[in-house]
């Protein structure tokens, strides 16, 4: 089932996602409507604050257009190292719509979550996995990408944001 997707500015984008308790039938469920979600949007990513589950869940595939689907479900996810190499990507985001910005990250990034049948799972991400998984769980975490930008571009963006919802809402 594909669900709404919240625009910023929402107070729940802002907000710390609590831990999922069981990985059971309804977080599988989750996350299929999830990965159907991020793939009609058309993104690589999706957290469940973005349609508004307040839970520690989110799903990418940052594999190639035309190659064969990686979806990846991680509940729980936790960074456990960080490499001290960075790497800067045009980000862009489901919750602001049509808005990219140049972000610096960690170019690696070792994580720990839990799958869809509630197994430990560990790996190391780079290149736009990494960008994709850290941006990810910053919206576990209550933060946008936006919030890397200066003052000035950030209110920017929420004005335009904020005036897309008004002619979202008026059509």
């Amino acid at each position: 089932m594909i669900r709404p997707i919240l625009i910023h500015p929402d107070p729940r984008l802002k907000k710390v996602a609590d831990p999922v308790a069981t990985v059971d039938d309804a977080v599988r469920k989750l996350a299929d409507d999830m990965l159907e979600t991020m793939y009609e949007a058309p993104g690589i990513g999706l957290a469940g604050p973005q349609i508004g589950v307040m839970k520690r869940i989110f799903v990418m595939d940052c594999s190639e257009k035309d190659a064969e689907p990686e979806p990846m479900v991680l509940i729980n996810p936790e960074i456990l190292s960080v490499s001290e190499e960075e790497a800067v990507y045009e980000e862009g985001c489901l919750s602001i719509p049509d808005i990219y910005a140049e972000v610096t990250r960690p170019a690696e990034v070792e994580m720990r979550w839990l799958d869809r049948d509630g197994a430990v799972r560990e790996g190391r991400f780079d290149a736009l996995y990494a960008t994709c998984a850290q941006h990810e769980l910053d919206h576990l975490n209550g933060r946008l990408f936006i919030d890397y930008l200066g003052s000035v571009k950030r209110t920017m963006i929420t004005n335009k944001m904020k005036k897309l919802k008004k002619a979202r809402a008026t059509a």
